[in-house]
């Protein structure tokens, strides 16, 4: 279960990403985590997922 503070999930998924996922979509289909929410989520607090640097900045 992802955690639902938007802040708290930028930290955790940014953490995932860097230790353990090479992508997005990765993270996504292991987590069974919606990515379309996912970003609406965090682009509510103004991070985009960056493919090239495989994180939200």
């Amino acid at each position: 279960m992802l955690p639902q503070d938007p802040v708290i999930l930028l930290s955790y998924v940014n953490t995932k990403l860097r230790d353990q996922y090479p992508s997005l979509d990765a993270l996504c289909d292991d987590l069974e985590a919606d990515r379309a929410q996912l970003e609406e989520t965090l682009r509510a607090i103004n991070y985009e997922y960056s493919p090239e640097r495989n994180q939200f900045i």
